[in-house]
């Protein structure tokens, strides 16, 4: 029976085995018609998320609707890992308390801290100061050197909303580079 192949061969035998040959496998074995649906299947999705996102950044008013808590100098007011919803109109007043999620320039990642202080100037300029709740001091050590305080341009959202520990898998993803591998 053995010489008659009715025993798959061991397991690792084979210079290519694996779960990404049984998929080009799988392709192989498709016909052009299949193939072609499967391909603008995938088309329609990733055109579908791009839509969605797009119109997000028009509805709220900011270039990043959604973003991941990624440290816990928020506590208790957001976790790590919380998902929080943004909005930047730009005619709303930053007030006193509001949490703010802001860029800063040099950094590629956004913070999100709340505004402790505001600096209105004579001629209606409005500069303010940011600190995480978890925090010991405010957040000039973060800014460019120099800068002392946030403007309105430096602002990508203000936070309205969370869904909590949701972007954990984002977390998971940046911290453990490998788990992305599995996925």
């Amino acid at each position: 029976r053995e010489a008659a192949g009715s025993f798959p061969p061991p397991a690792g035998c084979g210079p290519f085995r694996g779960p990404a040959m049984d998929l080009f496998g799988d392709l192989r074995r498709m016909n052009k018609r299949q193939l072609y649906y499967q391909v603008l299947n995938f088309a329609m999705i990733v055109s579908s998320a791009l839509m969605i996102w797009k119109g997000l950044i028009v509805i709220t008013g900011s270039e990043s609707p959604i973003v991941v808590v990624l440290s816990g100098s928020m506590e208790p007011a957001f976790h790590r890992g919380d998902l929080l919803f943004l909005t930047n109109f730009h005619d709303d007043p930053i007030r006193a308390g509001e949490i703010v999620v802001f860029k800063v320039e040099g950094r590629d990642i956004p913070i999100v801290h709340r505004v402790i202080k505001i600096h209105e100037k004579e001629n209606g300029n409005i500069k303010f100061l940011t600190k995480g709740d978890n925090n010991e001091v405010d957040d000039r050590g973060l800014y460019k050197e120099g800068q002392n305080w946030l403007e309105k341009k430096d602002v990508v959202g203000r936070a309205r909303g969370f869904l909590p520990y949701v972007g954990m898998v984002t977390i998971i993803m940046n911290d453990y580079p490998k788990f992305k591998v599995c996925i």
